[in-house]
């Protein structure tokens, strides 16, 4: 039985390293802090100074940001209401959408739930992935999303990335392999500055997906403390209770 356990545990990595290799690089984590509030501060400014003129947020309203992200109102009408006068509506997309169609085929996604349908890590390696395709109208690829019709807007803070093919698909090709994307153009920021500002960006995004976690974090500390309570009560009753039958 413990060797059947052993060569199935054995099988089971050796299927993983085999899988990683045959699709190249594998996803790095996201490690998306909620508790950090400026992290989310800073991710709802990249989202409106680069994402909100082509994709909007429709589920959510500038005041709750306001509120969720310990801002103020003032603050948020100069600093992140580009496309809205008004502090309660949503988060709509600057672009027609018959011109985003026009220009890129298909009309950008609401990202309202794209951190939920897509995931996190998913959302932190597409942004890390883009690399330099002259075959595409946009002038680059995405390691994670294939032929994306989204152009790389953060390419003046990331810089542009070339593909390194594996060696034997070392001319490309439509079935060549990426074992790694290396950077071709500086852009303004490091790499791990560029990262964090991705972070900063999807962490805004899971939050704008589902804002009501926020609360629950805050207040589940409180939950567990009153369920010790509780506990402890509980303990010393049913001591009192059956004290005089022991």
């Amino acid at each position: 039985m413990i060797r059947l356990i052993i060569s199935l545990l054995t099988m089971l990595c050796l299927g993983s390293v085999l899988a990683a290799d045959s699709h190249g690089p594998a996803m790095q984590p996201a490690k998306v802090d909620l508790s950090d509030e400026l992290s989310l501060q800073r991710g709802a400014r990249v989202f409106v100074n680069y994402c909100v003129s082509c994709h909007s947020a429709s589920f959510m309203r500038y005041n709750r940001v306001a509120e969720d992200l310990g801002l103020s109102e003032e603050s948020v009408k100069t600093n992140l209401m580009f496309t809205s006068d008004k502090i309660g509506d949503v988060m709509r997309v600057a672009m027609l959408p018959s011109e985003a169609e026009a220009w890129f085929g298909v009309p950008p996604p609401d990202l309202s739930v794209v951190a939920r349908s897509r995931g996190p890590d998913w959302l932190y390696n597409f942004l890390l992935g883009y690399y330099i395709d002259e075959s595409k109208p946009t002038g680059v690829n995405n390691l994670f999303f294939k032929d994306t019709a989204m152009p790389h807007v953060l390419w003046e803070q990331q810089g542009l990335q070339r593909a390194v093919y594996r060696a034997e698909d070392n001319g490309g090709g439509e079935n060549a392999t990426i074992m790694r994307l290396e950077l071709a153009q500086r852009g303004r920021l490091t790499e791990n500055e560029y990262k964090r500002l991705v972070r900063d960006l999807v962490g805004f995004l899971v939050y704008v997906g589902e804002p009501a976690k926020l609360v629950r974090h805050r207040i589940g500390f409180w939950v567990i403390v009153f369920l010790l309570i509780l506990l402890v009560s509980a303990y010393l009753m049913k001591r009192e209770y059956w004290k005089d039958v022991h």
